[in-house]
């Protein structure tokens, strides 16, 4: 970096933008985040480090207020879960952007979208992220277009599916597009793409594909993740008639993921999402060591989870979110179903008799009476884990 540049960062309090704006703090830059509730960033590590502007991308003048005397704008808003005329709504913000940055001089843009093979037949929610891209790309402001694909991290929303989907259900029925050819990210590879494109050499505005070094089918992703938790090998009942509205459904009965977004998720999953050109490497070098294997992703993922180190989760980033989901402050067994069992039994018995009895509650074995029946049990969880 030659110099400390003025950054405007939409979309603060979402999943990528909320880690990404301490980092460009990090690497010396001037940061101001546009938010609409300005409050949701009162409480994270970063927000004496920051400008915080209010502001909505529904407002043009709110907008280009933001945009003053600004170098860069990172535009991170998309709404996985939106309902309605999204792609629309979505249209117009990136359109406010646009202008707002052409009429305040800002030096560039930069956009993260989603990854996609060249045709027509993408979901609603790829079709609008290349949209978006192109209004941002023709706007005569110098922009660069980052597009990537499953991003993996802990608290993501296609992590977070991957794991839920994994840890509960030892056979699972998905539709045919497990099998359609993924090339994931690890969340840490898209924030060094993201830093890096502040300043980096752009002759002129194009789209970049970033991601990972392994290109897996779905239903690989899901088995190298039971392997990597330690679970034994799920098995995959393949539906073809189970559409990407069913499988939302689906998707919100065994994980926290709201129907709207997991089929979303789904549709964009519906065609493959591999690297077509490696020409960013030319831009900005990758990490160091390379980009992050999506074993070692996962890994990772789960070891901040286990810490309780979850920086920004899907939960906090999206509206659709349930008000009891976790937050990352919570513990990290906040979101899962607990159920408690309270009984109480008098007996005679002496002291010195039951209180051999309690202490052998758990332990090793984790059963307590009728031995028989719960060694049953015990090896029947054992066979479907």
């Amino acid at each position: 970096m030659t110099a400390p540049l003025r950054i405007l960062v939409t979309g603060a309090t979402g999943y990528i933008g909320g880690r990404l704006a301490p980092r460009l703090v990090a690497a010396g830059h001037r940061v101001r985040v546009l938010a609409r509730t300005p409050d949701k960033l009162r409480d994270v590590p970063w927000a004496g480090d920051v400008d915080v502007v209010q502001g909505d991308l529904d407002d043009p003048d709110s907008v280009e207020t933001a945009c003053r005397d600004i170098d860069v704008v990172y535009y991170l808003v998309h709404s996985m879960g939106g309902r309605g005329e999204f792609e629309e709504a979505e249209q117009r913000s990136a359109e406010h952007v646009a202008a707002a940055a052409q009429h305040t001089g800002v030096g560039r843009i930069v956009y993260l979208g989603g990854l996609h093979p060249n045709s027509d037949r993408l979901s609603p929610h790829l079709r609008s992220r290349e949209q978006v891209g192109r209004i941002l790309l023709d706007s005569g402001v110098p922009t660069l277009v980052l597009q990537a694909g499953v991003v993996i991290g802990s608290g993501s929303a296609s992590f977070e599916m991957i794991r839920h989907l994994g840890n509960r259900l030892p056979v699972m029925t998905t539709p045919r597009w497990v099998n359609n050819r993924i090339q994931p990210i690890a969340v840490r590879d898209v924030l060094h793409y993201l830093v890096a494109a502040a300043d980096a050499p752009l002759p002129r505005s194009r789209t970049f594909d970033i991601g990972g070094p392994d290109v897996l089918r779905y239903g690989e992703m899901l088995q190298v993740y039971a392997e990597v938790a330690g679970l034994r090998r799920r098995r995959i009942v393949v539906l073809p008639v189970l559409t990407p509205r069913l499988a939302g459904l689906w998707i919100g009965l065994v994980t926290p993921i709201p129907p709207s977004l997991g089929r979303a998720l789904i549709e964009s999953l519906s065609t493959d999402a591999v690297v077509s050109e490696h020409d960013i490497d030319a831009v900005i070098p990758p990490p160091p060591g390379g980009t992050t294997g999506y074993r070692d992703a996962v890994a990772l993922a789960l070891r901040r989870i286990d810490r309780g180190e979850v920086e920004t989760t899907w939960a906090n980033a999206s509206p659709v979110g349930a008000p009891a989901d976790p937050l990352p402050s919570d513990p990290n067994w906040a979101g899962e179903v607990v159920f408690t069992d309270e009984r109480s039994l008098d007996c005679d018995c002496p002291a010195r008799e039951v209180w051999p009895v309690v202490e052998s509650i758990g332990g090793e074995n984790g059963w307590y009476s009728f031995p028989l029946a719960w060694t049953i049990r015990g090896l029947s969880l054992i066979h479907i884990s």
